[in-house]
């Protein structure tokens, strides 16, 4: 692939979900890398890379592919032009920032993403445009990058989506105190403990309930700023407690009481919903006999009888799902005020919506493979024009 333009995320990810093998292109990138005076060839390496699970080696590249170039186009657009869309982002792995691309693909929309540091803030010349999106996750380390971009978009003059003094609520602890109290919802108490503490607690010397309030065997914990289930693990007493602690490097945790959501069949089911300007869309429906839920590890594609549940509940979603939870949806819009807002959920057994996750840098997408999955396509297209829909309406308000 001879080219210095950027080859983008989504069809880099394309490839990798069609099994294509990533080493020649990572070669021929390395070999690019050495005569590109911009950044290009590093940062389509740092998602290689990335992709092929060498995460420490990516951030790397990616480091210095910004320290060359903080503006980069991905090719989202495949014709005429009708909205152009900068996005602020983060450095970092693929759960860093909103992934726009997935969003945009093959779309009229044109994208610019201007990468800042605590150490590059944003250039003072930036590409023209209809509607700025703030795409940084929230995490320990983005806070003071979102406070500093909170300042420098105070008074922006084109339309803002996702504010990022909103995105610094979406903490787990954070996301908790705002939707704890909500009708219709459990999204059980989640605090942040030290390691300290929690091994006072393994010893016996701190009873649970005095850190968390609900709390009783079984917990979950994870430790603080991870995501996609990694060291995710249900304690079921005090010594699974302090044999997690034992093999944990870390010193900040995230703990809540464990919610037994399984369906009467004995299927746990995690839906990964998208709000957009306050309506829900459906993105997945992973199925599984355990009760960490990731699409990939829930074996949808060797599973007829998982894709036809998924399929009726997208095909339904509207008039059931999102109906029956209306006030729901419609509490955490108005709560949590994203113009964009990514949901993990499943239903507890008195059917209320039991939220696992709220952020704004769930990854959504239409890569999977089309023969398999028929009727992801159309679903995923009413949430990309949706997307577009609300990119338009911004647009048009700031021209007014």
């Amino acid at each position: 692939m001879q080219t210095n333009e950027l080859i983008g995320l989504a069809k880099l990810m394309r490839m990798a979900y069609s099994g294509c093998d990533l080493a020649p292109l990572g070669a021929q990138l390395i070999e690019r890398a050495e005569t590109d005076t911009g950044g290009h060839a590093l940062m389509d390496l740092s998602t290689v890379l990335q992709l092929r699970g060498n995460r420490d080696l990516a951030l790397n590249m990616q480091a210095q592919a910004i320290k060359s170039q903080q503006i980069y186009s991905p090719p989202t657009a495949t014709g005429q032009v009708n909205i152009r869309l900068l996005a602020i982002m983060a450095a970092g792995d693929l759960m860093a920032n909103t992934p726009l691309e997935f969003l945009l693909e093959n779309s009229d929309v044109a994208l610019d993403i201007v990468y800042v540091t605590h150490d590059l803030p944003l250039p003072a010349e930036l590409p023209d445009h209809d509607v700025l999106f703030v795409a940084i996750a929230q995490s320990d380390q983005n806070m003071p990058l979102l406070e500093q971009i909170d300042a420098a978009i105070a008074s922006w003059p084109r339309p803002v989506l996702n504010r990022p003094d909103r995105i610094a609520l979406m903490s787990r602890n954070e996301a908790c105190a705002l939707l704890k109290s909500a009708p219709g919802i459990n999204m059980p108490i989640t605090i942040r403990v030290t390691r300290q503490t929690l091994e006072q607690v393994a010893n016996e010397r701190l009873p649970l309930t005095d850190i968390l309030a609900d709390g009783k065997f079984p917990i979950i914990i994870r430790p603080v700023d991870s995501h996609a289930g990694k060291d995710l693990e249900k304690i079921e007493n005090l010594d699974t407690l302090a044999n997690y602690l034992h093999n944990m490097p870390n010193n900040e945790f995230y703990i809540s009481r464990f919610v037994d959501y399984r369906g009467q069949d004995g299927w746990f089911r995690k839906y990964r919903i998208v709000l957009i300007d306050g309506k829900p869309f459906v993105c997945h429906v992973g199925i599984s006999e355990h009760w960490v839920i990731h699409y990939l590890n829930a074996n949808m594609a060797e599973s007829a009888e998982k894709r036809a549940e998924e399929e009726r509940f997208m095909i339904d979603f509207d008039n059931a799902f999102a109906c029956k939870h209306t006030e729901a949806f419609h509490t955490i819009n108005e709560r949590v005020g994203l113009d964009y807002l990514g949901i993990d959920c499943g239903e507890t057994a008195d059917g209320k919506l039991l939220i696992f996750e709220i952020d704004s840098c769930m990854i959504v997408h239409a890569i999977d493979p089309v023969d398999i999955f028929p009727y992801k396509q159309p679903q995923m297209n009413k949430v990309f024009g949706a997307f577009r829909r609300m990119l338009l309406s911004a647009m048009q308000r700031g021209v007014l």
